[in-house]
């Protein structure tokens, strides 16, 4: 389709004149335009259209917007005369792109923004309907979410509600915002059903049961506890009661009106019966309370005389792709101290004043839960009330995409602590630096500083405190802090080591090029790779390396920093190395580029170094001279094998000790330069332009191009500088096999080995500078309940990657003290065993959690998946799934002999 011209209309398909299109550069402005003001204007319920990533991206490409792209990619230079698009096409984004109402009409529930769809401003939209017309439209409406720090977003997937009508059994579909009022429910289940409002009652119909009447009133659905894709009930009044019908279990009466789960008023903290397990049920039937209850999937309600089961088997119902949320629950209600903690009266420590905190609602839903669960038996439980409290303080967990269960676990913890503060009024305490004090002086300082602000059940079991030091690479000025943690997040290696292949050059001219394949490690950084290097070719003590990816025959990058990680060189890389002086200072680098006569790059650059003193065109062709010497098609080893001369490794005496030449010294000057044609790259000038004394003078790094004539040709054997190995060299690396396990231990090791920081992530106060300081992570102490979290996830902005790489873990005597640098330990036992598990199975933007726990008191593990639970045996919770693990601390008098200890970690 080709553009009209500005002024013309245009015939569609559909036999539709469109108006005339402005030029694509103004559509581009109109459409910024109108952007920036609906962004300056953002409130609740204004009005977005939701459309297909696919027609943007076209109309994106058409008007070369940047920001058309969904992945922040920058968009290609594009040619001229591309067509404008279609007609707007959403019919990807619908389930039933025929229904000709568009109210009915529903996303599909995979949808992700950016990558199916954009969301534009309601002006945006009508301008671009003007333009291309199309559809169908799919407004949505922005909604606030949060109550601690809210935030604005626009409601994509309204609440979905199935509809029972209990006078024919028929079944229709609501949908409404999760911010409409119940009262607004009532109004369209009216409408639909030609009702007057004082006729209707609905009902809360989860899992097609009663669960409560809900009242007409301005409480949002949200508040309701509705979920997605739940049953409602609708029942007509008769006799100012509701009349019977499909849903009510009973004979037909009115006692089939009470609700099928625990009055909201009915629950307090503590005094109940005692489980069968020994715990207390935290209930009581004779007070009243403030807490709600989650409903229970079962046919008799809490207060029931039906047999009581073991406690803590209860299932978690997924109510629209919450595995993630039961996962996390599964392993926390599992966490004994815990459990003991809610199952009493924890009124008096709930801080309702704590302005970093829910006012105590989340610790009060997530008590009510634990309680539920353990007193629930093995039927499942509904985590409504929890839910609808998350998404309110917790506004990114809304809605019914996947999360992550750490991600939620960790504001899970975080939370808790902050409603279960025993500090009521925090004081301010100025932090001190360490000034030289022993580390177990400063370390306790420090963490009695954290204690009088922060001081709960959580910190009580969950938190440690780890040694960071930070250490300036200008003046060697050591930073030392102490803080706490919550978790622990492992990086996981995928191996422990790596071959990399790299051909070494003499900087001085002195040997011929050589590849050396080396094992490093490969969470290792560039120092590494340089050590084994230099072991590896004899490297002299007054020389060093310096590092280099070629690309395209030219050097793309150098590799200076001794602390860069060696995951960014990549096995298809060409890696050099050049052997140069140890001491630079004082040097100005010579960087030479080959070419053809036609100026086609050739070969493998060369590095050198002239002494500041060198500052004329003779200078360098008596650089380019020497270090073009071991090239020569007459050059040979005097006395010792071509081997020994090509590994640096022969003696220099006699004719060797000549052949070795000098870093452009006097000697060097003495003879006279050969007339090789020298002239600037591209980067410096147009190719073939002569370089001149003024040029060589003046530039602190020199770049310049040798052109390969006939005449160097005969003498020099370019074939040394053609075909650079591969970093993976097929030829020295072994047939790829099954990846072996990792072990945590070496998880561990990679947490706490030394690391770069970013560029200006620390400040130095003794350079008064920002630097790029390296850090050191040591375990100080360690809580009761230790959390490991292992770095399966990696974002970047191009990539998203899942490691699936199996990590054998212990399940008893995890022995961590080798790790823990506090040296009176605290008299505590650093020795866990594990209780319950985290495990992600599938890739990125999906996939499915499950648990696995341990019950307390009890020897046999369980698996939890949603509903579902099922017992499991011991040796099948090690996976490749495994993605948080939960230990708890064995006390001293209960450890393991050394034997057991042995074996398991030998397992590991």
């Amino acid at each position: 389709m080709t553009i009209p011209e500005s002024g013309s209309g245009h015939l569609m398909e559909n036999g539709a004149t469109r108006p005339p299109l402005p030029p694509p550069h103004e559509q581009k402005r109109i459409i910024k335009e109108l952007s920036d003001q609906a962004e300056s204007n953002l409130k609740e319920g204004t009005l977005y259209y939701v459309i297909s990533n696919r027609w943007f991206t076209s109309w994106g490409k058409y008007t070369q917007r940047d920001d058309g792209y969904a992945i922040g990619e920058h968009s290609p230079e594009l040619p001229d005369g591309i067509d404008a698009p279609g007609p707007i096409d959403n019919s990807d984004l619908v389930s039933d792109a025929n229904d000709d109402e568009v109210d009915n009409l529903e996303l599909i529930r995979t949808l992700e923004e950016g990558r199916d769809y954009v969301l534009v401003p309601e002006a945006v939209w009508n301008k671009l309907l003007e333009w291309y017309k199309g559809g169908p439209p799919l407004p949505r409406k922005m909604i606030s979410q949060g109550t601690i720090c809210r935030k604005f977003c626009v409601e994509v997937y309204p609440l979905c509600l199935k509809l029972a009508d209990s006078r024919d059994n028929s079944q229709s579909v609501i949908r409404l915002s999760k911010k409409a009022s119940v009262r607004e429910l009532y109004e369209k289940v009216c409408a639909l059903k030609g009702l007057e409002q004082d006729k209707a009652c609905i009902w809360d119909y989860f899992n097609k049961r009663k669960q409560c009447l809900l009242v007409p009133s301005e409480q949002t659905l949200e508040d309701a506890h509705l979920q997605m894709d739940q049953h409602i009930l609708l029942e007509l009044q008769a006799n100012g009661r509701a009349s019977t019908g499909i849903g009510l279990r009973s004979t037909g009466n009115e006692l089939a009106l009470v609700p099928m789960e625990p009055s909201r008023s009915s629950v307090t903290i503590g005094g109940g019966p005692a489980l069968s397990n020994g715990y207390s049920s935290g209930y009581s039937s004779n007070c009243s309370g403030s807490i709600s209850t989650d409903a229970i999937d079962g046919h008799d309600s809490i207060g029931s005389s039906r047999k009581r089961e073991k406690g803590g088997l209860a299932g978690l119902q997924n109510l629209g792709n919450t595995c993630f949320m039961n996962s996390a629950l599964q392993c926390l209600v599992h966490t004994a101290p815990l459990v003991e903690y809610f199952l009493q009266d924890y009124s008096d420590e709930i801080n309702k004043q704590n302005p970093l905190g829910m006012h105590g609602e989340l610790a009060i839903a997530f008590g009510d839960l634990l309680r539920n669960m353990w007193s629930a038996g093995r039927i499942s439980i509904a985590p409504r009330v929890f839910k609808g409290k998350l998404a309110r303080f917790a506004p990114q967990f809304s809605g019914y995409n996947q999360h992550d269960s750490q991600e939620l676990l960790a504001f899970l913890l975080d939370g808790l602590h902050e409603d279960l503060n025993r500090v009521k009024q925090k004081p301010y305490i100025e932090m001190k630096d360490s000034d030289g004090r022993p580390d177990e002086e400063y370390a306790d300082e420090c963490w009695k500083n954290h204690k009088a602000r922060n001081d709960s059940i959580i910190v009580d079991i969950c938190q440690g405190q780890y040694k960071s030091t930070l250490v300036c690479p200008v003046c060697n000025k050591i930073s030392v802090t102490f803080d706490p943690f919550m978790y622990l997040t492992l990086p996981i290696p995928s191996s422990v080591n790596r071959t990399m292949t790299v051909t070494v050059f003499y900087g001085d001219g002195s040997g011929l090029p050589m590849p050396y394949t080396v094992t490093v490690p490969k969470l290792g950084c560039y120092r590494d790779l340089i050590q084994a290097l230099g072991t590896a070719c004899c490297l002299r003590n007054d020389e060093g390396l310096l590092l280099a990816e070629v690309y395209d025959r030219k050097i793309y990058r150098y590799l200076e920093g001794p602390l860069e990680p060696l995951s960014s060189i990549k096995d298809d890389e060409h890696i050099v190395a050049y052997r140069v002086p140890l001491k630079r200072v004082g040097l100005k680098r010579l960087e030479i580029i080959h070419r053809s006569p036609e100026m086609k790059l050739l070969g493998t650059p060369l590095v050198t170094y002239l002494e500041e003193g060198s500052v004329s065109v003779a200078d360098v062709e008596i650089a380019v001279k020497k270090i073009l010497s071991p090239l020569r098609k007459s050059h040979v080893c005097v006395g010792k094998s071509l081997c020994e001369k090509q590994n640096g490794c022969a003696p220099e005496d006699g004719d060797e000790a000549e052949n070795r030449l000098t870093y452009n010294n006097a000697e060097g000057k003495s003879g006279s330069p050969s007339p090789y044609q020298l002239c600037l790259t591209e980067e410096k000038g147009s190719s073939g332009t002569q370089i001149d004394d003024n040029y060589v003078r003046n530039s602190p790094m020199l770049r310049v191009g040798l052109i390969w004539t006939d005449k160097e040709r005969e003498l020099y054997d370019i074939s040394y500088l053609e075909d650079l190995p591969e970093v993976c060299k097929s030829g020295f690396t072994a047939k790829k096999t099954r990846q072996e396990a990792v072990s945590l231990f070496s998880c561990l090791e990679a947490f706490l080995r030394e690391e770069p920081l970013g560029p200006d992530d620390m400040y130095c106060p003794r350079c008064k500078e920002h630097r790029q300081a390296t850090k050191k992570l040591d375990l100080w102490r360690l809580p009761e309940i230790l959390v490991i979290h292992l770095k399966r996830f990696s974002y970047s902005r191009y990539l998203k990657n899942k490691l699936d790489t199996f990590v054998s873990f212990p399940i008893r005597n995890l022995d961590l003290s080798k790790y823990v640098k506090s040296k009176d330990a605290y008299d505590l036992s650093y020795t866990y065993e594990l209780y319950a598990i985290s495990n992600h199975y599938g890739g990125l933007g999906g996939g499915h959690y499950t648990a696995y726990a341990k019950l307390i008191d009890e020897e046999r593990w369980y698996h939890f998946d949603d509903s579902h639970v099922s017992s499991v045996s011991e040796s099948e919770i090690r996976t490749s799934a495994a993605y948080v693990l939960f230990y708890r601390r064995v006390k001293a008098d209960a450890r393991p002999d050394a034997g057991e200890s042995s074996l398991d970690r030998d397992d590991a």
